[in-house]
């Protein structure tokens, strides 16, 4: 009985913690529309040059050191030792608090190397307000690692979103004001920068508060020396190969932020227009991370269960589950790819006033249905214990993506950083996806539905272009407001359309079905039509 119901606390926290993340998404794209709208593209520009680093410390914090501590303190209390702030919290955290005054001295110290590497040596107070969240990942890291090694999943989740939230509002509010202050747009990225140090602050204190109040632990007798070679070991490979995964679009934006202006600029663009061009690019990040949750939301939630399945040795599970999240993902990431595509013009106004690189906006586009099936293959393969390959497969990427800015942005702009970006996630895809087919039988050509998705896609096209004609002729796309409802409407009949498409033809069996929210109502409206 006690074994089920840890079973059943490990899955709800899961759960728990999906939620928290897709949350935390939606929180982490949204708050880039007002910046863009309230800064301008250069000011956009300034913000998202320093982005890449900051997400890495974010993932570092939440999905690398709390795994590797987590998976410690489980060994640790397995063997019926107690935790204690002389044999296990001093030593992990000298031990982090070590390697984050690394990365902190890297960025601060090297922020002016690294503004020219950029191509803008004014990027320097930018990157130096953002090397100041990595001495906020011991406190984070560990507070977050250790709750989790005792299979509470709440804390890490309420601190994700107290910090993607408080991050938030202060980016907003500082951009706001200190564009109306009319201080230099360096200084409206610094304070946006500064924004996730207040997060991060946040986040310590919720947690520290909740540590508190479980403060006995923190005064029991030590029981025997810490090991710290293995300790070491484990936060290195543990922590930093687990969260690599979840990096794939922070080290894409970091090859723009180190390649995308210096070769605009070698193609003869001046560097005030290098900065515009780079901003409008940058516009393009946000809606392909609302696609790729969508696109991997629902298969990245049945991670936790085929994983339990894989240890308790429910082979058929497994690979059915396994199969389950792919084709998920496939369905899910090809209406948001073909939706973007379709829309992009709409879309591009309507969140950021102009259409200034919709070309390039809508070949980036494909990235949304490569990077979905690339996060859950990665996830599958960490379901099956591997995490090496899948984090291989993103540092390659990573170079490949350099490598093909340099051939391509001197000829064809911001395109060809598009098309980049598109050849080195798809280079993900496919290792993950020959990656895994090692392990299980995974054959495309079989476990998706290609009629129904086809028909679907289709039905929703038509659908869409027909609404779109319609909208137009009544109401004249004249301001922003009438593109905004030319979005809302396309786009909700769109995915209404796609997914009735899909039921109607059978492209979901009871057990894929059952997954869905209101799963009953569903799959007794479709008896019904039978």
């Amino acid at each position: 009985m006690a074994k089920q119901m840890n079973k059943k606390q490990l899955f709800q926290g899961a759960f728990l913690l999906t939620l928290a993340g897709i949350l935390s998404k939606v929180l982490s794209v949204g708050y880039r529309i007002p910046l863009q709208n309230i800064a301008g593209d250069v000011g956009f520009y300034i913000y998202q040059q320093v982005y890449p680093i900051l997400g890495m410390a974010w993932m570092i914090s939440l999905y690398g050191f709390p795994v590797a501590i987590s998976s410690f303190v489980s060994e640790w209390e397995g063997e019926g030792r107690a935790l204690t702030l002389r044999n296990f919290f001093i030593p992990a955290f000298t031990i982090l608090f070590s390697i984050s005054v690394l990365l902190f001295g890297l960025f601060y110290f090297g922020a002016s190397t690294i503004a020219v590497w950029m191509g803008d040596p004014q990027l320097e107070l930018p990157l130096k307000i953002t090397s100041i969240v990595f001495l906020f990942l011991p406190f984070t890291s560990l507070l977050r690692g250790t709750f989790q090694g005792l299979h509470n999943m709440k804390p890490t989740a309420m601190s994700q979103i107290a910090e993607q939230f408080t991050r938030v509002l202060v980016i907003i509010l500082a951009t706001y004001f200190f564009v109306k202050a009319g201080v230099g747009l360096y200084v409206v990225g610094a304070g946006a920068a500064f924004g996730s140090v207040v997060g991060a602050v946040a986040s310590v204190l919720l947690l520290g508060g909740m540590m508190l109040k479980k403060s006995p632990i923190l005064r029991q007798p030590a029981q025997g020396k810490i090991p710290y070679k293995k300790l070491i070991r484990t936060i290195l490979v543990v922590g930093l190969f687990f969260c690599v995964n979840y990096m794939m679009l922070l080290f894409l934006q970091l090859a723009d932020a180190l390649t995308l202006v210096p070769n605009l600029q070698q193609a003869g663009s001046s560097l005030q227009e290098a900065k515009i061009a780079k901003g409008v690019f940058d516009r393009g990040y946000p809606l392909i991370q609302i696609g790729t949750v969508v696109g991997s939301s629902i298969a990245l939630a049945l991670i936790p269960a085929i994983t339990r399945q894989r240890l308790e040795k429910r082979k058929e599970e497994t690979y059915s589950d396994a199969r389950s999240a792919v084709k998920f993902s496939f369905l899910f990431s090809l209406a948001a790819t073909v939706g973007l595509l379709m829309v992009m013009p709409y879309v591009n106004v309507s969140f950021f006033r102009t259409t200034d690189g919709t070309d390039a906006l809508r070949i980036l586009s494909l990235v949304t249905l490569f990077g979905s099936l690339s996060l859950t293959y990665s996830s599958l393969l960490q379901g099956f214990a591997i995490v090496g390959r899948p984090a291989l497969a993103v540092i390659l990427a990573f170079f490949i993506k350099i490598g093909a800015n340099e051939i391509l942005v001197p000829t064809y702009g911001i395109q060809g950083s598009a098309i980049a970006s598109v050849l080195a996630v798809l280079f993900i895809c496919l290792f993950n996806y020959i990656s895994l087919k090692r392990h299980f039988t995974l054959r495309l050509k079989y476990h998706i539905p290609w009629k129904q998705a086809v028909l679907a896609i289709g039905t929703m096209l038509l659908v869409v272009w027909g609404a779109s004609f319609l909208y137009k002729t009544l109401i004249p796309l004249t301001d922003r407001f009438a593109y905004v409802g030319v979005t809302l409407f396309t786009v909700s009949l769109g995915v209404l359309t796609y997914f009735l498409v899909l039921l109607k033809t059978g492209a979901f069996t009871k057990e894929e079905l059952s997954q869905f929210p209101f799963s009953e109502s569903i799959i007794s409206k479709l008896e019904e039509t039978k």
